[in-house]
């Protein structure tokens, strides 16, 4: 697929973005790419978890301005047919999306890292938004995940004064989840992956959903709405696992179901 390989380790799918001689900067070809593979590779249930990186010393530069006329005349149109559904098939993936951001992750970038579960990041990683050192607004979901993630005074603070953001301070500021030495980064990315896989999909995904949810609910809906969603799994085949597994005092055997 253009811009994108895929590779399969058991149960969890690897997917790298492979344009590295723009920084794998995104063009409607590779995130029309990364939309097919995921849904190509998450279709196949077997795979119970996904790690998402980049080729070569950056994870995503964020847009070629080469390939941007590519999107038409209207920018709205163009981005919602060419960009969003990878943003979305990410958001809402069939199973846990662990990212490796190696090197950097700039403007739609730092978007596209952000839509995925989990943030690794290599020790030579940063995080930089861009926007308005081009006279633009953040873009590609960043407004509503950044701020969810490292709080608003944050999330401004890098949107308004385009200061990169070393690993180690995402790590502090709760971005990302662990930093780790740059040959390291797919291992530990991979560890992280497997352990998802071998979760509970349907609770771990239903739990994704449910803090979504939340953004917009009031308590009292909130409450409501997770005991539908228990009602809805306590019957699935982990759930029932779970039970046994707790009473028989041993490790739980999750399938996925």
């Amino acid at each position: 697929m253009a811009g994108v390989t895929q590779a399969r380790d058991g149960a969890v799918g690897i997917l790298t973005l492979s344009e590295p001689s723009s920084l794998n900067a995104m063009t409607p070809d590779l995130l029309g790419g990364l939309a097919t593979v995921i849904g190509e590779i998450t279709g196949d249930h077997s795979i119970r978890a996904l790690v998402l990186t980049g080729e070569g010393r950056g994870f995503c530069s964020g847009q070629n301005l080469k390939a941007a006329e590519a999107l038409g005349q209207d920018i709205v149109d163009g981005v919602m047919r060419y960009y969003w559904p990878a943003f979305r098939s990410l958001r809402e993936c069939r199973v846990p999306v662990v990212v490796a951001v190696n090197g950097v992750a700039a403007g739609g970038g730092f978007s596209l890292a952000m839509a995925g579960d989990i943030i690794l990041a290599a020790r030579s990683a940063t995080f930089i938004q861009v926007f308005s050192r081009i006279g633009l607004v953040p873009d590609l979901g960043s407004t509503w995940l950044l701020p969810r993630l490292i709080g608003r005074q944050r999330a401004l603070e890098l949107m308004l004064l385009n200061e990169p953001l070393s690993a180690e301070q995402a790590h502090e500021w709760g971005l990302v989840r662990k930093v780790v030495d740059d040959e390291r980064l797919l291992a530990e990315a991979m560890t992280l992956a497997r352990r998802l896989a071998e979760g509970p999909t349907r609770a771990l995904i239903a739990t994704r959903a449910l803090l979504d949810e939340s953004e917009h609910a009031s308590y009292g809906a909130q409450f409501r709405r997770e005991i539908e969603m228990q009602a809805e799994l306590r019957t699935s085949a982990d759930a029932i696992e779970g039970r046994n597994a707790f009473i028989e005092k041993r490790a739980a055997r999750f399938t996925g179901r």
